[in-house]
């Protein structure tokens, strides 16, 4: 069970989580709702909605990385991490980067365009549509290394930006 403060705190720029490592199966996608949901209740002032939002492209981002790289494989793992870059009198940014293991054979990316039928149709395919929805701003970016291993891992990225809670006089 997650410790949770017992007193929220307001968010301060540079503000940052433990990251969290996560075993790359589908079923630890509602745990990672559920460390969102905790980690977010330490914050003064984060919006309900906000909180249900970040948590959903939490997972999505997570369900996106065991899919489609090697952290779907016996041992892969995803990380997440949470920080808070900017605070200012008027807004703050929370910024979610969830890391896979590496490909296997393509980039995230948005699926092609569908007719009304093939979405009714379609199993998959919804995550990162979520994600460009519900998020300020979201992209993608590779985690590049040295010696044998070319590419590390991808990172999918998303910030949200939510009215700072100002202190009335």
């Amino acid at each position: 069970m997650p410790v949770v403060s017992q007193s929220p705190t307001p968010a301060y720029p540079g503000r940052r989580w433990a990251a969290r490592l996560y075993p790359g199966r589908p079923a630890i996608a509602a745990r990672v709702r559920a460390d969102m949901r905790a980690d977010l209740a330490e914050l003064v002032g984060i919006p309900d909605d906000l909180v249900d939002s970040t948590a959903l492209c939490a997972s999505e981002a997570f369900a996106n990385a065991v899919a489609h790289s090697r952290s779907g494989r016996p041992d892969g793992t995803v990380m997440r991490i949470l920080s808070t870059p900017v605070v200012t009198t008027w807004e703050t940014t929370l910024r979610l980067s969830v890391i896979d293991d590496g490909p296997v054979d393509s980039r995230p990316m948005i699926p092609a365009q569908r007719t009304a039928e093939e979405w009714e149709e379609a199993e998959r395919g919804r995550g990162l549509l979520l994600i460009d929805h519900l998020a300020t701003e979201w992209g993608t970016q590779r985690w590049s290394g040295t010696g044998t291993h070319s590419v590390l891992g991808t990172v999918i990225w998303a910030e949200f930006t939510y009215p700072t809670l100002r202190e009335t006089v």
